[in-house]
């Protein structure tokens, strides 16, 4: 017969179950029945899930954060008879006395925290499907969307951005491409162009056609050809009707400082 444990959380009970589990794994093979009680949040709860112990000859693992919770749950435990572990309690006391600071304790923080770390995780993804126009459908799907010529830094914004849970579509401007229709779709608040000092973007394709192994005299580092670039990209640009950074002498951090403030003051997101 498996051993049966069951797991009270004032969350979901993931953490609780983990945990279990992996002290299962020293015993019998890992095979347990692990039985979640999720958000709880009175006493009649704690008492249902005793009752149910009982019945099951199981016993109680618990990661309850408030403390008259975890203090009912001793309570009963003894009245029960029935042995009950608590997670959290030591951990936390520990903290607090290394830290000298009191927990917040707020039920389902770590829940919040995955939901975060896993936002983050899809606009990297999302940034990394849509870079460089490869897919104009992720334009209108955006938060927000890079407009400019090549090497205006459009990739590590993207990035930087996707950091911040921004998913961003970034798209490249030139004369013999014709833009997404999706561009001028989209409501221009949601778009920046962005733009460079024609002498700085020079320089910088000069050094990017030296890191290819590839001769200077390439027109993409061409003083006209860059002229034309930017000229062509200003028109498109002024077309969408959106706001425009110049990126020359600024960090990745400053331009996107830059835009994480135009996405506030256009309501695109919050503070």
């Amino acid at each position: 017969m498996l051993p049966i444990v069951y797991v009270l959380s004032d969350s979901v009970g993931e953490t609780g179950e983990f945990v279990v589990r992996a002290v299962a794994s020293q015993f019998n093979g890992g095979h347990v029945d692990i039985r979640r009680v999720p958000y709880i949040d009175d006493h009649e709860s704690i008492v249902e899930a005793f009752e149910l112990a009982k019945e099951a000859n199981a016993f109680i693992a618990y990661t309850l954060v408030l403390p008259n919770l975890r203090n009912f749950v001793k309570i009963k435990a003894e009245e029960y008879n029935i042995p009950a572990v608590d997670l959290l309690g030591d951990l936390m006391e520990t903290f607090s006395n290394v830290h000298g600071k009191q927990p917040n304790y707020s039920p389902g923080s770590m829940r919040q925290l995955d939901a975060d770390y896993f936002k983050r995780v899809e606009a990297i993804e999302f940034a990394v499907k849509y870079d460089d126009g490869k897919d104009p459908r992720g334009i209108l799907r955006a938060d927000v969307v890079l407009v400019g010529v090549s090497r205006t830094s459009k990739t590590p914004l993207s990035m930087y951005l996707a950091h911040k849970r921004l998913k961003v579509a970034n798209v490249p401007i030139a004369p013999e491409v014709t833009p997404p229709e999706e561009l001028f779709l989209v409501p221009s608040k949601k778009c920046i162009g962005l733009t460079i000092n024609p002498d700085q973007l020079n320089e910088i394709r000069q050094e990017r056609l030296k890191t290819l192994g590839l001769t200077r005299n390439a027109n993409y580092a061409k003083f006209e050809r860059i002229l034309e670039e930017l000229e062509y990209a200003e028109k498109i640009i002024k077309r969408i009707g959106c706001p425009t950074i110049n990126v020359s002498n600024k960090a990745v951090e400053e331009t996107a400082g830059i835009i994480l403030d135009i996405l506030k003051k256009g309501g695109k997101i919050s503070g």
